[in-house]
């Protein structure tokens, strides 16, 4: 509980201000000394609160690295929890991966990524379909990734000390540099103009 004239900023019941400068204001500072890191991080977003509670507790964040190839964040009271994804395809974008899945150059340097990726505790998902898609033999060695219509690799951070000083930078890029394979792979092969 907060201390009396104090407001915890996860109470629904906190003034905006409050969150704003206890909860937004942070995470946008941390993302722009990400951004201070390396260009490809200059375009992100930080999302406003909306009145249900769950926008009240969990501060969300984007970092674009092409069209709909991301790496998210979000903060609440479990920690921080970092995710590299490409996810809502445009049209066209699933047939691209697929057939970059299909080559065996590019397919198999993606499933070596994957796997380095789950290696360093990353959860492996997407939105998938239940068997391998038209066009493509049931039996192919990379079935499991041609079943993919997204792509997410996700892990927490925790919720230590560090959270609070400057070392959550070096955290969160750390993590990028994690992601950061898989995340090129996916802009170079299913990036695809507005």
């Amino acid at each position: 509980m907060a201390a009396a004239g104090r407001t915890d900023p996860r109470d629904p019941r906190a003034p905006p201000r409050d969150r704003e400068r206890l909860v937004r204001q942070p995470m946008i500072a941390l993302l722009n000394e990400v951004a201070d890191t390396d260009p490809r991080y200059e375009d992100f977003s930080v999302w406003h609160y909306r009145t249900d509670s769950w926008w009240w507790q969990h501060q969300s964040a984007v970092i674009r690295l092409a069209r709909k190839i991301e790496i998210g964040l979000r903060f609440d009271l479990d920690g921080l929890r970092i995710q590299g994804a490409w996810w809502h395809p445009d049209p066209g974008q699933v047939d691209m991966f697929r057939k970059a899945v299909a080559c065996e150059g590019s397919g198999r340097e993606l499933s070596g990524i994957v796997e380095e990726v789950r290696k360093k505790g990353y959860e492996i998902s997407g939105d998938m379909m239940k068997r391998p898609p038209r066009g493509y033999p049931t039996d192919h060695s990379r079935t499991q990734l041609l079943r993919h219509r997204s792509l997410i690799a996700a892990r927490p951070l925790g919720c230590e000390e560090w959270l609070h000083a400057p070392e959550a930078v070096d955290r969160v890029l750390s993590a990028v540099a994690d992601l950061d394979a898989l995340l090129m792979w996916l802009v170079r092969h299913v990036k695809r103009a507005a």
